[in-house]
């Protein structure tokens, strides 16, 4: 989001569509979510339509005109999209580029070869971790199952040993670090510096996927003790094919995109000069857009052509990465048309009004309201746009730091406890073969480590920076 935008979504808090008293608007947002859960888990309602739906109730019972609040939806969509729509649709690109070549098999593989024993569990979380920074966490799971069960059945390994570290890196660089769809929204929402959260995310990204990874797993290992299923094993890409990419180009290829932001970030704080012409080069070279988009047209001759693909291969792969994330695009969408709506009824002022009277900081706050929202809803990316919705005034006066520390707060919160109402509970559960007890014991709760440890970093670095 620009800063113009920014500003805009503040004068639109300053004059809300509706005049409601704090206790209208408070009983507005409790139903309007609540809206949202029911359709969402009783009516198995898309979570596109729901939130729809959610933030038209919301409207209404705040007291705002429908037309006005459709206004509010769809500008807050359409803004939403416009900023984060064709980030979601390059990062897709290139996880299908990775996928398709056979690149993650050639860095799977690889780690793999020099890693045994007690090391497996630390190279499992390595690998997710990297593999994971350009894909969705659905698309994480599905590429490195494969890779955990066979490690698993080949290597003797309990398979919460291998599968728990995979798992964590997966889901950390899903909540916390950027380009993926959920930390990019918060970040478009609260008007916080990408390159600053993408450093910070990292930083406390790193000690969190050790704890919730290797360490747990151990604990994991002993509570649930089941063997690799056979039947989930699937075919990998790179079977299918005579050569695949080397490793050194596959990972300079995945790692990209993130040199270029963290460098425009290092040169922002060192030069600190908008009219400089280092900076205003790195603020282009390292803006999310061109950094995506850099990565992906280097993939075509580091990932696609090694991997034998003709120039009428790529366009079909392209084709065939957009379609699967029409759905995500869509729940953004509504996601930040419900925020917009959040705002425009003057929700998020009368949270920033009450929350002064509060002794809770504001870092704890928007990682409580997220922890509910993804307990309710069960989706990542609900809490964390509907989060971004309620506590964005909150970082008016926050320095950039801080603002990046509420943009990982709520990610973090988003994380808190998957369980029956989330698509990811499932789907681990049938990958690895596992009944719902077995799972919330591994799953369910190395997705509490992480929001609670990722949590507490950020409340600690807050104290220091």
């Amino acid at each position: 989001m620009t800063r113009l935008s920014v500003e805009m979504l503040a004068a639109d808090t300053v004059e809300p569509i509706t005049s409601a008293g704090h206790a209208q608007l408070g009983v507005a947002v409790l139903v309007g979510i609540a809206v949202i859960v029911l359709l969402i888990t009783k009516f198995k309602l898309h979570a596109f339509l729901s939130l729809t739906l959610g933030s038209l109730v919301l409207g209404a019972l705040a007291g705002a005109p429908l037309d006005k609040v459709i206004v509010s939806f769809t500008t807050g969509l359409g803004t939403t999209v416009a900023g984060v729509g064709v980030l979601i649709a390059l990062g897709a690109i290139l996880g299908k580029m990775l996928a398709d070549s056979g690149g993650a098999d050639q860095i799977v593989d690889t780690i793999l070869a020099r890693a045994s024993g007690r090391s497996m569990p630390w190279a499992m979380v390595l690998i997710a971790s990297v593999i994971g920074l350009p894909l969705f966490f659905e698309v994480g799971v599905v590429l490195l199952i494969p890779v955990v069960l066979m490690v698993a059945k080949r290597g003797n390994y309990s398979l919460m040993r291998i599968g728990i570290p995979a798992l964590a890196g997966l889901s950390v660089m899903h909540g916390l670090v950027p380009p993926h769809p959920g930390p990019l929204v918060a970040i478009d929402a609260i008007g916080a510096n990408l390159g600053v959260t993408l450093a910070l995310g990292v930083l406390v990204a790193i000690p969190t996927v050790i704890i919730a990874g290797p360490l747990f797993s151990r604990y994991a290992a002993r509570w649930v003790d089941v063997p690799a299923p056979d039947r989930m094993i699937p075919q990998r890409a790179s079977e299918d094919l005579e050569k695949r990419p080397g490793f050194g180009a596959t990972l300079t290829t995945i790692l990209l995109p993130v040199v270029l932001m963290l460098s425009k970030a290092l040169v922002d704080i060192v030069v600190d000069d908008p009219e400089n012409t280092v900076q205003r080069v790195f603020d282009v070279i390292g803006s999310p857009l061109i950094a995506l988009l850099a990565s992906v047209l280097v993939g075509i001759f580091t990932l696609l052509r090694p991997a034998g693909f003709s120039k009428e291969r790529i366009s079909p792969l392209v084709e065939k990465s957009l379609a699967p994330i029409a759905g995500i695009l869509l729940i953004v969408g509504a996601g930040g048309g419900f925020k917009q709506t959040l705002i425009d009824t003057g929700v998020g002022q009368m949270v920033l009004e009450i929350s002064k009277d509060w002794s809770i900081p504001a870092l704890l706050l928007a990682w409580l309201i997220a922890v509910a929202i993804r307990l309710a809803t069960g989706s990542a990316t609900v809490a964390t746009v509907s989060a971004a919705g309620l506590v964005a005034p909150l970082a008016a006066d926050m320095s950039t730091t801080h603002a990046a520390l509420l943009v990982l707060a709520i990610g973090a919160g988003s994380l808190f406890f998957s369980h029956v109402n989330d698509a990811g509970f499932w789907l681990v559960k049938e990958y690895f073969g596992l009944n719902v007890g077995q799972t919330v014991k591994t799953w369910s709760v190395m997705e509490t480590i992480i929001s609670v440890v990722a949590d507490g970093l950020v409340l600690l670095l807050s104290l220091v920076i």
